[in-house]
């Protein structure tokens, strides 16, 4: 039996992975801003990271793709950008004030931003270590998070819909497997997975310190749902070549974000056991 493919099923997908995509980076730009730093974030995460967005739009313009990858793929470069930013920006405002360039979560309420008396390394204070939340309760956000981006794609879905049974039907463009662009496409999935090593690594000595999980639980769902709207178009030999780097670099990357996410609740586990203890 030969699977057609259904296209409402990857269009859906596709809204679905758009939505989470959207607002991937919003949580690690917020934390970054709440915490006046970017130290959670490794600059060669980034760095790699914009790499391999700009090489993953340029392969999906010669390979004539959806507007709507290639109009990620420059949203996605913008926001790296803008973490880039932050992460120099806060570095040189922290530096100018003689501050710590990243507060850890038992002293973030003491430290954020207080003007007039910035919390500085041995400045005698002694501070009693700040609860930690519940494993539950860090689940329930994270549910309560991917319910509304959930939401959103859903509802984005339905108005693409009904503006595509608004209007007449445009002929479907021929897949043509394009060197260029398929050189760029591995060498773009080749760096987002490589993007998550120095993050990793970082990890390990800042226990995930400034970094926000939801930037990861984001990326897992849309890597995870985006891989599903290209199977589920179609699984010719021709399409799944076409859209090879695409789909290895999404569903490799996945298997990285979850290790990271299980880095944040081994230390997190680990603060309870010593707060309890």
């Amino acid at each position: 039996m030969v699977f057609e493919g259904n296209p409402e099923l990857s269009n859906f997908l596709g809204w679905i992975s758009i939505a989470c995509w959207i607002v991937v980076y919003s949580p690690q730009i917020i934390e970054n801003y709440q915490l006046q730093s970017g130290e959670g974030l490794s600059v060669g995460f980034v760095v790699t990271w914009l790499i391999g967005d700009l090489c993953n739009t340029s392969g999906a313009i010669l390979a004539g793709l959806q507007p709507t990858i290639i109009i990620l793929g420059v949203y996605y470069s913008v926001c790296d950008a803008t973490l880039l930013a932050q992460i120099y920006y806060y570095r040189w405002k922290r530096t100018r004030r003689n501050a710590p360039l990243l507060i850890t979560e038992d002293s973030r309420q003491s430290a954020l931003y207080d003007e007039s008396s910035p919390l500085l390394p041995g400045d005698g204070r002694s501070e009693e270590p700040s609860p930690v939340r519940p494993v539950w309760q860090d689940g329930l956000r994270y549910i309560a998070a991917m319910v509304f981006v959930f939401g959103v794609g859903v509802g984005a879905w339905a108005v693409d819909k009904y503006i595509r049974y608004s209007t007449p039907p445009l002929d479907p463009q021929e897949e043509v497997v394009e060197w260029r662009s398929q050189v760029l496409g591995w060498i773009s999935a080749a760096l987002f997975l490589g993007a998550r090593v120095p993050q990793i690594v970082k990890n390990l000595s800042t226990r995930c310190e400034g970094l926000s999980p939801f930037l990861f639980v984001y990326s897992i769902s849309g890597n995870t749902t985006y891989v599903l709207s290209i199977l589920a178009a179609s699984l010719s030999m021709k399409h799944l070549v076409v859209n090879g780097p695409w789909i290895a670099g999404s569903a490799l990357t996945v298997f990285l974000d979850v290790f990271v996410l299980y880095q944040f609740f081994e230390y997190r586990q680990e603060d309870k056991r010593r707060a309890s203890g």
